[in-house]
């Protein structure tokens, strides 16, 4: 075990709390996964050098991890792997295949999503894949396909396709019922992965008890909330908060008081990689650790949160 002796930031300006709440974080970057305790303590670390981009910890305590780019695994404590799923190119596929998204379901199946398949797939405790929903993709890319992906209790999926920049809902057979497509504004794309790129390459989108759904809008630079309509009835721009500049816009947790907690990948180490804000526009957290994370910080969850969506 690591000890790192600075992990939490709380910049005292007026937009930001002098009581932060104390977090958890489970992340991966810089090679490794790590969970880092709100006392500065590295409490659990395995290597990892794929760059992932979806990440959870398990009500029994395990973990559910990338292992590799089509690779998803479920780890122990001990680092024992008891359960693995590889994804495949289908015969319908010629190129290869990546995985950007994955979550443990109530049943104990695991939902996958596989771009460059194109395909949702639901596996069982023994890696068979029993049920299968096609996913509607505009601009095919492997790597692009999907990013943040998430099975709803109504038994639909939202999916976040990075490529197309935009965020669909679907049905359980495939069936789009509810789309949400990024905008530029006024302002020209630019390449690139830091504050100064621009696009529409959405990562991340969760769905509220109201029905609205808020979503991370990577290289777009912001956090909005959409209604069902798609009318923006919130949102953070690029520049909005004092003191912090948004980036690739990753991570996103809605907190049972209305809270939310945002990943700020690619903002450089002025930045919090992680922040927590109010409704009315406060930071009450922000997490800055370049020392066990880096700069490419996207997959992340905060721990010790009950009721969070994520």
């Amino acid at each position: 075990m690591r000890f790192i002796a600075l992990l939490l930031v709380p910049v005292m300006t007026d937009s930001v709390s002098a009581d932060p709440p104390q977090y958890r974080v489970l992340a991966q970057d810089k090679g490794h996964v790590a969970l880092v305790g709100a006392d500065g303590r590295v409490e659990w670390e395995v290597p990892c050098k794929h760059n992932s981009h979806d990440i959870h910890y398990l009500p029994s305590g395990n973990f559910l991890l990338h292992t590799g780019p089509a690779t998803v695994v479920e780890m122990t404590p001990q680092k024992e792997v008891v359960w693995k799923y590889e994804a495949k190119p289908t015969p319908a596929n010629e190129g290869r295949v990546e995985v950007h998204a994955f979550q443990r379901l109530a049943d104990g199946n695991t939902m996958v999503a596989e771009s460059g398949n194109r395909r949702i797939v639901e596996v069982d405790k023994d890696g068979k894949v029993v049920k299968e929903v096609p996913l509607t993709v505009k601009n095919p890319d492997p790597h692009r396909d999907t990013r943040m992906v998430r099975k709803l209790a109504t038994g639909n999926y939202l999916v976040c396709h990075e490529g197309d920049g935009c965020v669909r809902e679907y049905d359980g057979s495939g069936k789009v019922v509810w789309e949400y497509a990024l905008s530029l504004g006024d302002r020209k794309p630019a390449p690139g992965h830091g504050p100064a790129a621009y696009g529409v390459a959405v990562y991340g989108a969760i769905r509220l008890p109201n029905g609205n759904t808020v979503i991370a809008g990577g290289n777009n630079h912001r956090v909005i909330e959409v209604d069902k309509s798609g009318k923006v009835v919130w949102g953070i721009d690029q520049k909005e908060l004092p003191g912090i500049t948004l980036a690739w816009v990753a991570t996103l947790h809605a907190l049972p008081n209305g809270n939310l907690i945002v990943g700020n990948c690619h903002a450089g180490p002025d930045n919090p990689q992680i922040f927590e804000v109010t409704r009315d526009k406060k930071v009450v957290w922000q997490f800055k650790n370049h020392e066990v994370f880096g700069n490419d910080l996207a997959a992340a969850q905060v721990l010790d949160i009950d009721g969070v969506i994520r």
